[in-house]
């Protein structure tokens, strides 16, 4: 049995600025999707697992963001916490076709959506 159901189209790569993010509504909350400056995208709940910070607000470096509110430094690619802070935020599987950036919801969720 599949976890995820269909992947869903939510822009084109060339609204999310280089080393920025855009924030896309969803049933799990908003999902932050990131573009790194090497043009990885990477998308995480919009929370950081210290107190909720809007991640998408935060400054990218590298594969990693910095928490607006209390400069923790979560890894873009993992949703951990880095350094001595612990904490994870969940990460949402997310790919590039044609250009299009496209997320994928747990199965539940999609279904919630419809």
């Amino acid at each position: 049995m599949n976890m995820f159901l269909d992947w869903i189209d939510v822009g084109a790569l060339a609204d999310i600025p280089p080393r920025g993010s855009r924030v896309v509504a969803s049933p799990l909350g908003d999902i932050a999707v990131f573009r790194a400056a090497d043009d990885t995208v990477f998308a995480l709940l919009d929370r950081c697992p210290h107190k909720g910070g809007p991640l998408s607000q935060g400054i990218v470096h590298e594969h990693a963001v910095t928490c607006p509110l209390h400069n923790w430094v979560i890894s873009l690619e993992s949703g951990e916490a880095t350094g001595a802070d612990r904490g994870c935020t969940p990460k949402i599987p997310v790919r590039i076709e044609a250009d299009r950036v496209l997320i994928a919801l747990p199965e539940t969720l999609a279904q919630a959506a419809e």
